[in-house]
């Protein structure tokens, strides 16, 4: 159903100007630069495991806004909110949002510049963050010959929902990896304006690596060839897996807000990014996405999160919940 909301509005609102509606963010050109401006919501029954904290939740909100302007290679410049409270909220949890939102602030080096509140049924803190970049990274932007990459590791955010929602007995180092993912996740701020010199295409983790790669292909209008061998994921989350008898890469492929950026780089300038990254796949001419593994190639599923889900609030997929 969200996807079908969010093309509902599109065909009402259409493409205003240079704005972007299929992006993670919108842009418009302001000279010899692009301004873009994206918005994210975070709503406490369906987006706040109990397990995380208001300072978390405070945090959380910047740091999804934020993700979505590096994906298209752009410095933060400022964060907006708009917070929706119940009348039977306690005052010291919506202390420590705010001290969150600061330390978010005060990390990724960007002002407020606007904020509003309202009463509402539920927490609700809408964002919005602006951004400025000379070099627009899309995720209709992946060319023929690209490699696919992807920062950071994967999986262990979705490995940490499991351990709590399951109860899951692990060593305390599994658990305090799994749950940093999980409950304190940081935007790749400095590897989008990094990538803005030389990717082609980009896109934040935000619902799943598969939904990302899907969405970067239909739109990029290419085939994404993967790899499973080179997928980075880690051991924390292979042992989650074994112990519910699941898949990791399964785990890896559906694991959302994770906040990695997925980005494609000519082949011959791999070597000139100066982060750390991970080769895992390439693109090719047609469209889908295929995955190799154990040497057999197949299509990939999608998976990863989806708002407004038949028979969920937002799911993971049956195997999940």
């Amino acid at each position: 159903m969200e996807r079908e909301i969010i093309e509902l509005f599109t065909r009402h609102l259409g493409i205003q100007g240079d704005l972007s509606l299929g992006d993670d963010a919108g842009a418009i050109k302001l000279g010899d630069e692009w301004l873009v401006a994206t918005n994210d919501m975070l709503v406490r029954k369906t987006d706040v495991p109990d397990i995380m904290t208001p300072e978390q939740v405070g945090f959380k909100i910047v740091t999804m806004n934020v993700s979505d302007v590096a994906a298209m290679g752009a410095k933060p410049l400022g964060f907006l909110f708009s917070l929706g409270v119940p009348r039977d909220i306690e005052m010291d949890y919506l202390e420590g949002i705010a001290e969150g939102i600061g330390k978010a602030l005060e990390f990724y080096e960007v002002p407020v510049l606007s904020a509003d509140t309202n009463e509402a049924d539920d927490l609700i803190i809408d964002g919005i963050a602006l951004g400025r970049t000379k070099r627009l990274l899309t995720r209709s932007g992946a060319k023929p010959g690209d490699l696919v990459c992807v920062t950071g590791d994967i999986g262990r955010a979705l490995a940490g929902l499991l351990v709590w929602k399951h109860g899951l007995n692990v060593p305390p180092s599994t658990k305090k990896a799994l749950y940093e993912k999980l409950l304190e996740p940081r935007a790749r701020v400095r590897e989008g304006i990094e990538l803005s010199r030389i990717a082609n295409g980009a896109i934040d983790i935000s619902d799943g690596l598969s939904k990302e790669l899907h969405l970067l292909a239909g739109m990029s209008g290419v085939r994404i060839e993967i790899d499973a061998r080179k997928l980075p994921i880690g051991g924390e989350v292979r042992e989650v897996a074994e112990a519910l008898g699941l898949d990791p890469i399964e785990i890896a492929l559906a694991s959302g807000e994770e906040f990695e950026l997925v980005f494609t780089v000519p082949e011959g300038r791999v070597d000139d990014l100066q982060m750390e990254f991970t080769v895992i796949g390439r693109v090719e001419r047609g469209d889908g996405v295929y995955i190799t593994i154990d040497g057999k190639r197949q299509k990939m599923p999608v998976l990863g999160w989806e708002h407004l889900a038949q028979g969920a609030k937002g799911t993971y997929r049956e195997m999940f919940r």
